[in-house]
């Protein structure tokens, strides 16, 4: 997955870690982790004290076990946070006197087995990430092409990293040109149309709008491979006109059928599966 825009959440007992993708490693919220292990009221806090407290007792210094990283905070933004990788994690807890330490180490432990497992095998990763939705209650025509838009919008990411897009704040920006240009609305303006707060907006998505979604994000890697786009300014551009052929077959659909594509759903208190049932 791409480090850029994937902040994934495993839970411990309960308890959310936040974790991300860096060099093909889970790395781990080192505050999320004092959380889980010492069920402090001030994670941040405890943190800062026992990067001293180490220091002056053993000279270690914690802070080079980890790296800062973006990851998604309480308010639906993006901070960097201290993060370590497996190896990194088990050496800072060494350092928390828990109860917790031994089976958070084992969950851990198994949490690292099962990356490896799926960079090894990529189709691993999907059918977990099938299974997880299905739990949550969505159809299987809807995981799929929950899926499927997650490889297309992968390919565009990839895409734009070897044409110079590096920073998170253009790739927002070039996102939300795709999204103007095929439903009218930015990422933002379409989660407050649907009602959402820090909902991720794909998973709150009717059918049709995941495959408008997915055609604006295919044109646009093939527009920009076409014209082999470099820099942000010719990228941008890329971004607005493969989200126009997208909006242009949208706002054809709709005229043809007379039914709007753009809808108000979303499955925050009823699943996918259920309302496809009360239809």
């Amino acid at each position: 997955m791409n480090e850029l825009i994937h902040t994934k959440i495993a839970v411990f007992k309960g308890k959310q870690v936040r974790k991300t993708i860096h060099n093909n490693e889970w790395w781990f919220s080192v505050v999320d982790v004092i959380s889980v292990l010492t069920d402090s009221d001030n994670p941040r806090d405890y943190w800062y004290k026992m990067k001293i407290r180490e220091k002056d007792e053993s000279g270690a210094e914690l802070s080079t076990f980890c790296r800062q990283l973006k990851l998604e905070a309480s308010d639906g933004k993006k901070y960097e946070t201290d993060c370590a990788d497996t190896e990194g994690v088990f050496r800072i807890i060494q350092s928390i006197p828990s109860p917790k330490a031994e089976p958070f180490k084992r969950w851990l432990a198994k949490v690292g087995y099962e990356r490896i497992q799926e960079i090894e095998d990529p189709e691993l990763a999907m059918k977990r990430m099938r299974s997880i939705y299905k739990a949550k209650g969505y159809s299987d025509e809807w995981i799929e092409k929950r899926v499927r838009g997650i490889a297309i919008r992968e390919e565009l990411t990839d895409e734009w990293n070897k044409r110079g897009i590096k920073n998170q704040a253009e790739y927002a920006i070039l996102t939300a040109e795709i999204s103007k240009a095929a439903f009218g609305m930015t990422p933002s303006e379409y989660k407050k149309y649907k009602g959402l707060e820090r909902q991720n907006l794909r998973d709150h998505m009717i059918d049709l709008e995941l495959i408008f979604s997915m055609l604006g994000e295919a044109s646009t890697t093939k527009i920009a491979r076409g014209r082999n786009a470099q820099g942000f300014g010719q990228n941008k551009q890329s971004a607005v006109d493969g989200g126009s052929v997208a909006g242009n077959a949208r706002k054809e659909l709709e005229r043809q059928s007379g039914e709007k594509v753009i809808s108000r759903e979303n499955y925050i208190k009823c699943p996918q599966n259920k309302k496809l049932l009360k239809k």
